[in-house]
């Protein structure tokens, strides 16, 4: 069972990254980087190409929307040595979207294929990319009732791809509505698709997981969001040795909180990068009479203030997890 963790901008950085790995990830992907902002040399987007051997194999995701921007930056990523580039095209913000770049390009296909043929062409490295299943649902079929994301999936595998992951909804959805695995069937189940295909979306359990691989066939699964604050997730659901009790995982965020701080080099950011993952980690959810603690922990802005709220709530609600 071949698991993945997803690119997640301000999250899969290597803090969350290394214990991912540690806990089962077969595979890790860095944060969004700008094509742009790297071929200008931004310092804050160079640092997102530091990976460690610990964490291999690990993809650096590029996304942008000109070939020869992207080109130049897959080059500048190559150097840093990624077992994988990958191509965003499937980031659904309006920032990123909106701009023509990542899910935007859903709607020009054709700078799509270009882009991606510019971006093997100038690299060694095996190139990736990663995907939605069109624009919107009027666009999930072509004409001839073929669907879209099957076109478009033997197209980018034959301008160079290596492998393709397919996020089951449209731009349209962002994260709304369920993920639509069927269509993610089709395509790994098209005679003319000889490269792995990886799904995403809503897998969250380790009985979820299980279902898609032998329902859909797919030769590796991408998780994401089910992840924050749950990195031993990809343990649960390979039946590897996991964090059973509160205070075990309590124990592991608080190593993700150190390993962030560690990141940032600055205690006050590497807690407020820890943040999202407090507020959706599965620990915390269901405790009776929990708002008042929730909302300390959320505004605590030391390490020292964190851990001695976390100490609390083993402490007090350990026996309800």
């Amino acid at each position: 069972m071949n698991l993945y963790l997803a690119p997640m901008e301000d999250v899969t950085d290597p803090a969350f990254r290394m214990l991912c790995k540690r806990y089962g990830a077969d595979r890790v992907y860095t944060e969004f980087v700008n094509a742009d902002a790297l071929v200008r040399d931004i310092a804050s987007t160079t640092r997102k190409l530091t990976i460690h051997d610990e964490e291999r194999p690990v993809a650096i995701q590029i996304y942008g929307r000109e070939p020869e921007a992207m080109a130049d930056a897959a080059r500048i990523v190559e150097q840093a040595k990624p077992d994988f580039i990958d191509i965003n095209f499937g980031c659904p913000v309006k920032k990123v979207a909106g701009k023509g770049a990542g899910a935007g390009l859903l709607k020009d296909v054709p700078k799509m294929l270009e882009i991606t043929k510019a971006v093997v062409n100038a690299v060694h490295t095996p190139v990736t990319a990663k995907t939605r299943l069109g624009w919107d649902e009027h666009s999930l079929f072509l004409e001839d009732g073929t669907p879209f994301i099957v076109d478009l999936a033997e197209r980018l595998q034959d301008c160079g791809i290596q492998e393709l992951a397919i996020h089951g909804r449209t731009r349209s959805q962002m994260y709304r509505g369920e993920a639509d695995w069927t269509l993610i069937g089709e395509v790994k189940n098209n005679p003319r698709i000889h490269i792995p295909i990886i799904g995403n979306g809503d897998v969250c359990t380790p009985e979820r997981a299980r279902e898609c691989f032998e329902r859909y066939g797919v030769d590796a699964i991408m998780i994401g969001r089910a992840t924050f604050g749950a990195p031993w997730l990809f343990a649960e659901m390979k039946g590897l040795p996991a964090p059973q009790t509160m205070a075990e995982k309590v124990a592991v965020l608080k190593e993700h909180v150190l390993a962030s701080i560690a990141w940032c080099n600055d205690e006050r950011k590497g807690i407020l990068h820890s943040r999202r993952h407090f507020a959706a980690s599965p620990v915390f959810k269901g405790l009776t009479d929990f708002k008042q603690t929730r909302i300390a922990l959320l505004r605590a802005d030391t390490k020292e203030e964190v851990f001695q709220i976390m100490d609390e709530i083993v402490e007090k609600w350990g026996k309800e997890s």
